[in-house]
C-alpha cells in the first residue's frame, strides 16, 4: 500500500494536493503525518528521513519514492484510472492548469499562506495578489464553461481539482472574492467529504508553527481562530 508523508493539515497546501486526490478517488494509502517542528532547517532534517528534498509531500510505494506533488499525480495516473480526464482535450487543459498552479501564483501563496483554522481580513491586497486572484477566477470559469462542470475538467473530480483545493481553503480563510461561478466552485470543493475530513482534522491539531503563524498574521487583521486551543 502507498505511504503518503505529509505535514500539518492546517498549513501544508502541498500535502493536501496528493492527499485529497487519493482520498477523493478512493485509492487506499497509509497517511504518515510528520508535523513542522520550527524553522526551515530543522524541518529539513526531520523530513530528510523520508524525502530526498527534505520537503513534503512524499509518496512511498515499496522501493519507489516520489517526492513532488505533480510527480505523485503522474505516478498515480500510470496506475489508476480517473487521475486525469479521459478526454484528450480536457486532459491537456487539466495538465496545463495543474502545472500553472504548481509553478505560479507566487503572490497568492506568500500573501495568503494556507491556514485552515483562521479567518483573516486582507486589509491592503497588493496588485500582484489581485492579479493572481483574477487569474484563478478566469481559469476556473474557463474550465467550468468549456468542459461543463461541475469540476474543472468535466463531470469528475480529477488531479486539476486537487491542485486547486488549497485555494478553496485560502478563499475561506482570507475572505477572497471571486465571481459567483468561481465562488460556487470553491464551495463545491470545500463540501467534498475528503475536504471536510482534512479541515476537521486541521482544526484539532495541537501544533503551532511560528513561521506559518507569522505569515498568516502578516496578511491582515485576524478576525477569528477556530482551532482547538
Amino acid at each position: 500500500m502507498y505511504e503518503l508523508y505529509i505535514a500539518n493539515k492546517n498549513y501544508s497546501s502541498w500535502s493536501l494536493r496528493p492527499w485529497v486526490l487519493l482520498r477523493g478517488l478512493g485509492i487506499p494509502f497509509d497517511e504518515k503525518l510528520v508535523p513542522f517542528v520550527g524553522g526551515a532547517g530543522v524541518n529539513w532534517d526531520a523530513f530528510r528521513t523520508f524525502s530526498p528534498t527534505g520537503k513534503v509531500p512524499c509518496l512511498s510505494d515499496g522501493d519507489t519514492v516520489v517526492w513532488d506533488s505533480l510527480a505523485i499525480a503522474e505516478y498515480l495516473a500510470e496506475r489508476h484510472a480517473g487521475v486525469w480526464p479521459s478526454d484528450p482535450l480536457a486532459r491537456a487543459w487539466a495538465r496545463c492548469a495543474a502545472a500553472e498552479m504548481h509553478s505560479g501564483f507566487a503572490a497568492l501563496r506568500s500573501a495568503c499562506t494556507m491556514n485552515c483554522g483562521v479567518r483573516v481580513r486582507v486589509d491592503a491586497p497588493s496588485e500582484a495578489l489581485r492579479k493572481d486572484v483574477a487569474r484563478v477566477d478566469e481559469l476556473w470559469n474557463e474550465g467550468l464553461a468549456r468542459f461543463g462542470g461541475p469540476f474543472l475538467a468535466g463531470a469528475a473530480f480529477t488531479a486539476v481539482d486537487a491542485f486547486y483545493a488549497p485555494v478553496a481553503f485560502r478563499i475561506q480563510s482570507y475572505g477572497l472574492r471571486l465571481g459567483d461561478t468561481a465562488m460556487a466552485y470553491a464551495q463545491r470543493l470545500l463540501d467534498l467529504p475528503a475536504m471536510r475530513e482534512w479541515y476537521e482534522a486541521a482544526l484539532v491539531e495541537p501544533w503551532r508553527d511560528p513561521e506559518h503563524e507569522d505569515e498568516a498574521r502578516d496578511a491582515g487583521s485576524w478576525l477569528q481562530d477556530l482551532r482547538a486551543s
